[in-house]
């Protein structure tokens, strides 16, 4: 089995998110810095656009988003699955909900002024100005909550989640799914990286039980490794995917072996053009070639990322 290389940052809520995972499921894993902003051009080597943080590589194989990466380490590591059932639709429902509603939410509120200062305050001006401008444009498509509004929502979120653990430990019983990791990740960047603000978590001291629960999981087993020895890996592989589902399901009218464009639909707007070679029920994979790191798959969830013709 190739290594599994984490392209992340320490700071990143969804890297956090997949670090726990990894810790879960007691996977070793290489960790691979990447700048919160852009210019990322080892990153981009790889995906060949797509940006967003935090990106699994297998080999020459790209994993990007982490609702995708979840079925990668499900199936690496079955066990402890992180979709037991019969609760799996369900864990599978509430983690969207996680990564998409109460994240939004929970941002908005984090990156109030007093947030934005735990986070910048000691760094110089223009590294709070490079952050808000990357993140606009990356959020471009998006409508954002006003910090007012974000605040009644995500104290209402918390007291759901709050009633979720009146009978068990984790959201959904007597053991984590992925639910819990993506409910965990937004509360936790509240914790951790603006701690001013975090006293709407005492509101619900169920919650911060679970978050400690959560925690106490760790990242498992890491070691450090760096962007070029990253894209020497993928140059010196043979794409190889570990999605099981290859029936190809045609939505669009568009062939396999087609040039194609993917991209987020709201969130990350940068395209990723390559070959299609896959396009399942539950993901696309791109197949393109890098000068640096050679003939690589890029592989992306549908849910949330618009397919389209290249254009020329």
């Amino acid at each position: 089995m190739a290594d599994l290389i984490l392209h992340h940052y320490p700071t990143s809520p969804f890297s956090e998110k997949l670090r726990l995972i990894l810790g879960y499921k007691k996977l070793a894993w290489k960790s691979v810095l990447i700048p919160a902003v852009l210019p990322k051009p080892d990153l981009v080597a790889l995906t060949g656009g797509y940006r967003k943080t935090p990106v699994l590589q297998m080999g020459a194989d790209i994993y990007c988003d982490t609702a995708l990466i979840c079925d990668v380490l499900e199936h690496l590591a079955p066990e402890p699955s992180i979709y037991p059932e019969p609760s799996k639709g369900l864990a599978r429902t509430i983690a969207q909900w996680g990564d998409s509603t109460l994240f939004w939410a929970a941002m908005a509120y984090n990156f109030s002024p007093k947030g934005a200062a735990d986070m910048f305050g000691k760094a110089p001006p223009e590294v709070a100005k490079a952050f808000g401008e990357d993140r606009r444009a990356m959020s471009a498509n998006m409508v954002r909550l006003h910090p007012a509004d974000a605040a009644a929502a995500y104290k209402s979120y918390l007291r759901r989640m709050s009633d979720m653990l009146d009978d068990g430990d984790y959201l959904l019983g007597a053991v984590p799914t992925v639910a819990d990791f993506a409910c965990y990740h937004p509360l936790w960047f509240t914790r951790k990286r603006t701690p001013s603000m975090a006293s709407i978590l005492q509101l619900t001291p169920a919650v911060l039980d679970w978050m400690d629960r959560m925690a106490e999981i760790g990242h498992g087993a890491m070691a450090p490794f760096d962007a070029a020895q990253a894209i020497a890996v993928a140059a010196a592989s043979t794409p190889h995917t570990l999605l099981a589902d290859s029936t190809f399901q045609d939505e669009h009218g568009i062939p396999l072996g087609t040039r194609v464009t993917v991209a987020g639909e709201s969130f990350g707007p940068e395209a990723t053009e390559g070959e299609l070679v896959a396009a399942s029920r539950t993901h696309y994979t791109l197949r393109r070639t890098d000068p640096r790191a050679g003939t690589v798959h890029v592989h992306f969830p549908r849910i949330g990322y618009v397919l389209r013709r290249a254009q020329g």
